[in-house]
């Protein structure tokens, strides 16, 4: 007859081969051996990325010496001379991720990230001044202007943007990016992450 110490340690052994067993189930399934880390796939992926939202990732600084001159009526003409500092900030859109932007076969991802793009062109106005603003010295009573400061500003915006897509914004602001979705996505458990060219 067994006794109730001998049936208790009976059914301890049994729970715990019991727990084992399904453990080792368990892990012969799981996806990431490494440890228990979040089940990933496209959707996940998509939702977490996009919490990331307007991914800031390159902000350049220009300066530039920027001349505008126009043609008075009837005759003669007015120039200005601006220095100016302009801040450009590049980045990309995470919102427009889609699910078939994303492929997940067991740890490795694959992702199709929008283009990068500029966030915001500005200039600092501590920086930003009138070096010199002249009228021909014949026609003195022709008045200055009022737009042709507003007119070198957004010309000075246009010569800023040209300059930090020409100094490699856009490389950069994609590689940045790269950079940061991948730690996530390895911290959510992926082994490889590659990144598709935008389309």
């Amino acid at each position: 007859m067994i006794s109730k110490r001998t049936g208790l340690l009976l059914f301890l052994a049994l729970t715990v081969g019991a727990g084992g067993l399904l453990m080792s189930l368990m892990w012969s399934v799981w996806p990431f051996h490494g440890g228990f880390q979040r089940f990933i796939d496209a959707p996940v992926v998509v939702r977490e990325v996009q919490q990331l939202s307007e991914l800031v990732s390159v902000k350049y600084s220009v300066q530039k010496v920027v001349g505008l001159k126009e043609d008075k009526i009837p005759f003669g003409t007015e120039s200005i001379l601006l220095v100016v500092e302009g801040r450009v900030l590049g980045g990309i859109n995470l919102g427009a991720l889609r699910e078939q932007d994303v492929v997940v076969r067991g740890r490795k991802v694959w992702v199709r990230l929008p283009p990068p793009e500029i966030l915001h062109v500005y200039l600092n106005e501590k920086q930003t001044k009138v070096w010199d603003r002249r009228i021909t010295w014949w026609t003195p009573w022709v008045p200055f202007s009022p737009d042709l400061e507003q007119k070198a500003r957004l010309a000075a915006l246009e010569s800023i943007k040209k300059s930090a897509l020409d100094m490699g914004l856009y490389a950069e602001a994609r590689k940045s990016a790269e950079t940061a979705i991948r730690g996530l996505l390895r911290a959510m458990g992926a082994e490889s992450v590659e990144f598709a060219p935008s389309s």
